[in-house]
């Protein structure tokens, strides 16, 4: 069964990273260094996603939000893994 995650986005960022949390109800957030062009801010936004959860890149599949920073991705694996390591890159919420 697809595990939903919600994410923000920030591209042009100094480095690649995921971890904290923003919003209400809370997302995490993922910053890239990719610019916000044709797509390789997504490319690099999954690629760091599939890094942080240890799965693939194709596990991922961005449902809602191609063209902003907020976006909804459906990821396949296990829903209580995903769950456990979500809370844990979320950490304290931050604000942007």
């Amino acid at each position: 069964m697809p595990f939903l995650l919600e994410i923000r986005v920030r591209p042009n960022a100094s480095r690649n990273k995921v971890g904290g949390s923003v919003g209400e109800p809370p997302r995490l957030i993922v910053a890239v260094q990719a610019p916000a062009v044709d797509g390789k801010a997504n490319q690099a936004v999954i690629k760091e996603l599939a890094s942080a959860f240890n799965l693939r890149a194709r596990d991922f599949t961005i449902v809602f939000g191609e063209l902003g920073r907020d976006k909804r991705l459906l990821v396949d694996g296990d829903k209580k893994t995903l769950q456990a390591k979500l809370e844990e890159l979320m950490g304290e919420p931050k604000l942007l």
